[in-house]
């Protein structure tokens, strides 16, 4: 069941620790995921070829609102989270309410920490940390012409 992909807290971090324990390599990325486009797929997947594992911090919906703004998110944590688990390249997803992961990916400790690369290695939150423990920072290409943004704005003229 995808249901058993969303975890807490204690229960990413002890997924995380066997699965190093077991010699798998661990990616971490996070984000908002609001409404689900290509760009995200692409990146996902792209993500999940770097390592064994990939893990997914998703923002609460109370943490998407102090990002975006009062109109997000559209789609609720609870849909998100169960749509992220959905897809098989998604190994745990969990929900952080914080206004950065860096507490999640400090208590995951993942061997690869992933973002897009409208971020530098410099402005990735955690970076510093993975790195410092021996781990890798990456950025994917995103695919160009794709964002949650840009479908709303889309819808809107409908």
């Amino acid at each position: 069941m995808t249901q058993d992909k969303v975890v807490t807290l204690n229960e990413v971090i002890e997924r995380a620790e066997n699965w190093q324990s077991e010699g798998k390599k661990i990616v971490f990325t996070n984000g908002c995921f609001d409404i689900v486009h290509l760009g995200h797929i692409d990146y996902l997947e792209k993500a999940r070829n770097l390592g064994d594992k990939l893990i997914l911090g998703l923002n609460t919906d109370a943490s998407v609102k102090r990002l975006k703004g009062e109109s997000r998110p559209v789609v609720n944590e609870y849909a998100r989270s169960r749509m992220m688990a959905a897809f098989e390249f998604i190994d745990a997803v969990v929900l952080f309410d914080e206004p950065t992961p860096k507490e999640l990916i400090e208590k995951v400790k993942p061997d690869i920490l992933v973002k897009g690369d409208d971020y530098t290695i410099e402005t990735i939150v955690g970076a510093d940390f993975v790195i410092e423990k021996g781990g890798e920072v990456k950025t994917i290409p995103l695919v160009k012409g794709y964002s949650t943004t840009s479908l709303i704005e889309k819808i809107k003229q409908i």
